[in-house]
Protein backbone atom coordinates (compact mmCIF):
# COMPACT_ATOMS: atom_id res chain seq x y z
CA UNK A 1 0.00 0.00 0.00
CA UNK A 2 2.86 2.38 0.79
CA UNK A 3 4.31 1.76 -2.69
CA UNK A 4 0.93 2.53 -4.27
CA UNK A 5 0.75 5.85 -2.42
CA UNK A 6 4.33 6.85 -3.22
CA UNK A 7 4.38 5.78 -6.86
CA UNK A 8 0.95 6.86 -8.08
CA UNK A 9 -0.56 9.82 -6.22
CA UNK A 10 2.76 10.82 -4.67
CA UNK A 11 4.26 11.50 -8.08
CA UNK A 12 1.14 13.09 -9.59
CA UNK A 13 0.26 15.29 -6.61
CA UNK A 14 3.61 16.08 -4.99
CA UNK A 15 6.71 15.20 -7.03
CA UNK A 16 5.67 16.57 -10.43
CA UNK A 17 4.11 19.78 -9.02
CA UNK A 18 7.18 20.25 -6.81
CA UNK A 19 9.54 19.87 -9.77
CA UNK A 20 7.42 22.28 -11.82
CA UNK A 21 7.49 24.88 -9.04
CA UNK A 22 11.24 24.44 -8.66
CA UNK A 23 11.95 24.66 -12.42
CA UNK A 24 9.87 27.83 -12.80
CA UNK A 25 11.04 29.56 -9.60
CA UNK A 26 13.11 32.22 -11.38
CA UNK A 27 10.89 32.71 -14.41
CA UNK A 28 7.86 34.83 -15.12
CA UNK A 29 5.84 31.70 -14.24
CA UNK A 30 7.21 31.52 -10.69
CA UNK A 31 4.69 30.57 -8.05
CA UNK A 32 3.45 33.12 -5.62
CA UNK A 33 1.75 31.65 -2.58
CA UNK A 34 -1.71 33.12 -2.10
CA UNK A 35 -2.25 34.92 1.18
CA UNK A 36 -5.07 34.22 3.69
CA UNK A 37 -6.73 37.52 2.74
CA UNK A 38 -7.13 36.29 -0.86
CA UNK A 39 -10.01 34.21 -2.22
CA UNK A 40 -7.53 31.99 -4.09
CA UNK A 41 -5.98 30.93 -0.78
CA UNK A 42 -9.28 29.70 0.66
CA UNK A 43 -10.53 28.26 -2.61
CA UNK A 44 -7.27 26.32 -2.94
CA UNK A 45 -7.49 25.00 0.62
CA UNK A 46 -11.13 23.94 0.15
CA UNK A 47 -10.26 22.11 -3.07
CA UNK A 48 -7.23 20.37 -1.54
CA UNK A 49 -9.25 19.36 1.53
CA UNK A 50 -12.09 18.05 -0.64
CA UNK A 51 -9.64 16.10 -2.80
CA UNK A 52 -7.86 14.61 0.21
CA UNK A 53 -11.18 13.59 1.76
CA UNK A 54 -12.21 11.85 -1.48
CA UNK A 55 -8.81 10.16 -1.72
CA UNK A 56 -8.90 8.82 1.83
CA UNK A 57 -12.53 7.70 1.49
CA UNK A 58 -11.98 5.90 -1.82
CA UNK A 59 -8.77 4.18 -0.70
CA UNK A 60 -10.62 3.03 2.43
CA UNK A 61 -13.43 1.62 0.25
CA UNK A 62 -10.90 -0.18 -1.98
CA UNK A 63 -9.29 -1.77 1.08
CA UNK A 64 -12.48 -2.72 2.94
CA UNK A 65 -15.12 -3.36 0.24
CA UNK A 66 -12.86 -4.08 -2.72
CA UNK A 67 -10.31 -6.23 -0.88
CA UNK A 68 -7.47 -4.57 -2.82
CA UNK A 69 -5.68 -1.30 -3.40
CA UNK A 70 -5.76 1.48 -6.00
CA UNK A 71 -2.51 0.12 -7.44
CA UNK A 72 -2.79 -1.79 -10.73
CA UNK A 73 -0.51 -4.52 -9.36
CA UNK A 74 -2.96 -5.21 -6.46
CA UNK A 75 -6.42 -4.20 -7.76
CA UNK A 76 -9.66 -4.66 -5.83
CA UNK A 77 -11.09 -8.18 -5.97
CA UNK A 78 -14.65 -6.85 -5.66
CA UNK A 79 -16.37 -4.07 -7.61
CA UNK A 80 -16.75 -1.03 -5.34
CA UNK A 81 -20.09 0.73 -5.85
CA UNK A 82 -20.61 2.38 -2.48
CA UNK A 83 -19.90 5.82 -1.06
CA UNK A 84 -18.88 8.32 -3.73
CA UNK A 85 -18.87 5.53 -6.34
CA UNK A 86 -22.69 5.69 -6.19
CA UNK A 87 -22.44 9.16 -7.77
CA UNK A 88 -19.50 9.00 -10.23
CA UNK A 89 -17.27 6.33 -11.83
CA UNK A 90 -13.92 7.50 -10.54
CA UNK A 91 -14.04 9.72 -7.47
CA UNK A 92 -10.38 8.89 -6.84
CA UNK A 93 -9.37 10.75 -10.02
CA UNK A 94 -11.87 13.50 -9.14
CA UNK A 95 -10.08 13.82 -5.80
CA UNK A 96 -6.71 14.10 -7.52
CA UNK A 97 -8.13 16.76 -9.86
CA UNK A 98 -9.44 18.72 -6.86
CA UNK A 99 -6.01 18.55 -5.18
CA UNK A 100 -4.15 19.63 -8.33
CA UNK A 101 -6.52 22.54 -8.94
CA UNK A 102 -6.19 23.52 -5.28
CA UNK A 103 -2.40 23.52 -5.62
CA UNK A 104 -2.61 25.68 -8.76
CA UNK A 105 -4.85 28.18 -6.95
CA UNK A 106 -2.87 28.18 -3.71
CA UNK A 107 0.43 28.74 -5.52
CA UNK A 108 -1.15 30.98 -8.19
CA UNK A 109 0.76 28.90 -10.71
CA UNK A 110 0.07 28.69 -14.43
CA UNK A 111 2.41 25.68 -14.81
CA UNK A 112 0.43 23.80 -12.14
CA UNK A 113 -2.78 24.72 -13.95
CA UNK A 114 -1.24 23.26 -17.13
CA UNK A 115 -0.31 20.09 -15.21
CA UNK A 116 -3.95 19.86 -14.04
CA UNK A 117 -5.08 20.10 -17.67
CA UNK A 118 -2.57 17.45 -18.84
CA UNK A 119 -3.66 15.10 -16.05
CA UNK A 120 -7.33 15.67 -16.91
CA UNK A 121 -6.78 15.04 -20.63
CA UNK A 122 -4.71 11.92 -19.94
CA UNK A 123 -7.51 10.51 -17.80
CA UNK A 124 -10.19 11.49 -20.29
CA UNK A 125 -8.35 9.26 -22.76
CA UNK A 126 -6.97 6.51 -20.51
CA UNK A 127 -10.02 5.69 -18.39
CA UNK A 128 -12.53 4.84 -21.13
CA UNK A 129 -10.02 3.17 -23.46
CA UNK A 130 -8.01 1.08 -21.00
CA UNK A 131 -9.24 1.04 -17.40
CA UNK A 132 -12.96 0.68 -18.14
CA UNK A 133 -12.32 -2.14 -20.62
CA UNK A 134 -10.29 -3.96 -17.98
CA UNK A 135 -13.05 -3.45 -15.39
CA UNK A 136 -15.64 -4.76 -17.83
CA UNK A 137 -13.58 -7.92 -18.33
CA UNK A 138 -12.92 -8.28 -14.58
CA UNK A 139 -16.45 -7.61 -13.27
CA UNK A 140 -18.66 -8.37 -16.30
CA UNK A 141 -22.39 -7.66 -16.10
CA UNK A 142 -22.12 -5.97 -12.70
CA UNK A 143 -19.79 -3.33 -14.15
CA UNK A 144 -21.88 -3.01 -17.32
CA UNK A 145 -24.93 -2.31 -15.16
CA UNK A 146 -22.97 0.16 -13.04
CA UNK A 147 -21.67 2.22 -15.98
CA UNK A 148 -25.15 2.31 -17.50
CA UNK A 149 -26.40 4.23 -14.46
CA UNK A 150 -23.45 6.11 -12.98
CA UNK A 151 -21.80 8.87 -15.03
CA UNK A 152 -18.07 8.92 -15.69
CA UNK A 153 -17.31 12.53 -14.71
CA UNK A 154 -20.28 14.66 -13.68
CA UNK A 155 -21.78 13.13 -10.54
CA UNK A 156 -25.42 12.17 -10.40
CA UNK A 157 -27.25 14.04 -7.67
CA UNK A 158 -29.14 11.02 -6.35
CA UNK A 159 -26.89 8.13 -5.34
CA UNK A 160 -27.30 5.05 -7.48
CA UNK A 161 -28.99 2.16 -5.73
CA UNK A 162 -28.17 -0.83 -7.90
CA UNK A 163 -31.01 -2.87 -6.45
CA UNK A 164 -33.75 -0.57 -7.76
CA UNK A 165 -32.62 0.11 -11.32
CA UNK A 166 -32.50 -2.26 -14.26
CA UNK A 167 -29.91 -2.32 -17.04
CA UNK A 168 -31.13 -0.26 -20.00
Amino acid sequence: MIAAIIVLPGNVLVTIPGIMLWLTRETRFAAQLAQPNQVLFWAGLVMITTGLALAVWTVHLFLTHGQGTPAPWEPPQNLVVSGPYRHVHNPMISGALFILMGEALLFQSVPLLMWWLIFLLANLIYLPIFEERDLLVRYGEAYKRYIAHVPRWLPRLQPWNGNNEKLD
